[in-house]
C-alpha cells in the first residue's frame, strides 16, 4: 500500500478547497489524503456524540445515499453521528472529508484510528491546527466554521440544545449555506436541537432527495451524473452563473467583496456560482480572494 500524501494548503493555492476559499479569512490547512475539485459538491452531516441507534442509522444511511451519488460527505470524526456519517460514505465507496479539532497527527477519539486511515485513502483528513495540538474545547468553533465553509449545506442529525452541531449549523447560515435537520422523537433530548432548527426554518430531511432538491441548479444536475469535462458537455452558462460570469473580466481581477456588490447576490449564492464557474474552467481564483474570467481559448479541454 502506498504512502498517504500530506500537504499544506494556503488560501489562493491551486488545490485549496474552492468553497472554503471564498469565505472571509479562510484558514491554512494541513491535509492527509487527497482533495479533488469534485469535493466542492459536498454536504456536512453532523450531530451528537451521544447518538441513539435511530440517529446513527439515519446518519449512516443518508451519508451512503448521498455519497453513492457523487456527493462528498464532510464531518468532524467525533464519536456518534460524525463517525456514522464517515462510515456511511466509505461503505458506499464514496468520498468523505474529516475536519479535525486537533493536530493532523493526533487521532481523536483514539478508537477511530482505523477509520482515520480509511478516510485518508478514500478522501482526506484536514486540520487547521499545528501538529501535536490536542483537541482543546476552544478549537472546535473554528473547526466547525471550516466544516460549514467546505460544504453547500449542513445536515444536523440529533443534537442537544448545547451541541456543537448547532454552532456548525449557525455558521453555515451565516455563510449563506443551506441548513437541514432530521426530525426525531419529540421526547428525546437529542431531538431538541434539530427540532429547534426546523422551528426556525431549517429544511426537513427524510432522505437524500430532500437534500439534493435544495441545492442550486448546477449542483443538483451534478448529483448522480458523471462529470463531463468537454466544452460541449458544459453547455451554455445560464442563470446565476451567467450573471457572475458577465461581471468578471479576464484582465481585471475583482475582489470577492467587489463582486458581491456588482452582482447583488447573497454570499452563499455567489460562492456556489463562482465554484461552478471555476470547476467549469470559466473563472479562476487568484491570491487574495480575487477572481477573473478565463478567456475561451484558455479553458480546459
Amino acid at each position: 500500500m502506498g504512502l498517504i500524501d500530506e500537504i499544506v494548503l494556503r488560501p489562493g493555492d491551486e488545490r485549496y478547497p474552492a468553497l472554503l476559499g471564498v469565505i472571509s479569512s479562510p484558514p491554512r490547512l494541513e491535509v492527509r489524503g487527497s482533495l479533488q475539485p469534485s469535493d466542492a459538491l459536498a454536504i456536512a452531516i453532523v450531530g451528537s456524540r451521544h447518538a441513539t441507534p435511530y440517529g446513527l442509522d439515519v446518519a449512516e444511511t443518508l451519508a451512503a445515499e448521498l455519497a453513492a451519488r457523487g456527493v462528498t460527505i464532510v464531518s468532524g470524526l467525533a464519536r456518534g453521528i460524525d463517525t456514522a456519517a464517515h462510515r456511511g460514505a466509505l461503505g458506499a465507496r464514496g468520498r468523505t472529508l474529516a475536519v479535525l479539532g486537533n493536530g493532523i497527527d493526533v487521532v481523536y477519539p483514539p478508537e477511530n484510528r482505523s477509520l482515520t486511515a480509511a478516510i485518508e485513502r478514500q478522501g482526506a483528513v484536514i486540520s487547521q491546527f499545528p501538529k501535536g495540538m490536542a483537541p482543546f474545547a476552544y478549537n472546535f468553533p473554528a473547526r466547525n466554521r471550516t466544516i460549514a465553509g467546505l460544504t453547500l449545506g449542513v445536515v444536523v442529525v440529533e443534537a442537544s440544545e448545547r451541541s456543537g452541531a448547532l454552532i456548525t449549523a449557525a455558521l453555515a447560515a451565516d455563510l449563506g449555506r443551506e441548513v437541514f435537520a432530521v426530525p426525531g422523537r419529540v421526547n428525546s433530548e437529542v431531538s431538541r436541537g434539530p427540532h429547534g432548527l426546523l422551528r426556525d426554518g431549517a429544511i426537513l430531511v427524510r432522505d437524500w432527495a430532500d437534500v439534493v432538491q435544495e441545492l442550486p441548479e448546477p449542483w443538483r444536475h451534478a448529483v448522480g451524473s458523471p462529470a463531463d469535462g468537454s466544452e460541449e458537455g458544459r453547455g451554455t452558462v445560464t442563470g446565476t452563473e451567467a450573471v457572475v460570469l458577465a461581471a468578471l473580466k479576464p484582465d481585471e481581477p475583482l475582489h470577492i467583496e467587489q463582486l458581491t456588490a456588482l452582482v447583488a447576490l447573497t454570499p452563499g449564492r455567489l460562492a456556489s456560482a463562482l465554484v461552478t464557474l471555476e470547476l467549469d474552467g470559466r473563472a479562476r481564483q487568484l491570491e487574495g480572494q480575487r477572481w477573473v474570467a478565463v478567456p475561451t481559448r484558455s479553458r480546459r479541454r
